[in-house]
């Protein structure tokens, strides 16, 4: 029996997503700098934030090394449409403030897992990227239903 793919073959994944204040693009090595800064910055307001109670990331103990080979796994992910990670860039500053992760459910009953963080010195707008997020999931993926935890 073979596994159902995480999405159609004919799918155009989005590459990303303009939702001002933000934007979204895939996350990739080239951000490891920026994105390692960015939760290393907010850990204890990310464990708390839906979706990441419980889980043991972020995880202190990560050096930017670590960090760079877990950006290449998603970037890998991406690459092969297994999973798809974006970095939240605020776009006035140019700067890293968060991710969002789609991923293939860990139960029957979702499509998708959904989780996203913005760092702690922009908690004002978790709100506006769960909002935008879940438009866009409705508007550009084929997932129905999606596992994201509301805010």
């Amino acid at each position: 029996m073979t596994a159902r793919p995480f999405v159609p073959a004919d799918l155009t994944v989005p590459r990303g997503l303009l939702a001002p204040p933000f934007r979204l693009v895939p996350l990739g090595p080239q951000h490891n700098s920026a994105d390692y800064a960015a939760w290393t910055s907010s850990i204890e307001h990310i464990r708390a934030t839906p979706g990441f109670a419980g889980r043991d990331w972020p995880d202190p103990r990560m050096s930017p090394e670590d960090n760079l080979a877990d950006l290449e796994r998603h970037a890998d992910d991406f690459a092969r449409r297994a999973g798809f990670t974006y970095t939240v860039i605020e776009i006035a500053s140019g700067e890293i403030i968060g991710c969002v992760y789609i991923y293939p459910a860990r139960d029957e009953d979702h499509d998708a897992d959904v989780r996203s963080w913005v760092r702690a010195d922009r908690a004002s707008l978790d709100k506006a990227l769960y909002d935008a997020v879940g438009t866009w999931l409705s508007a550009a993926w084929p997932f129905q239903p999606v596992n994201y935890d509301p805010r």
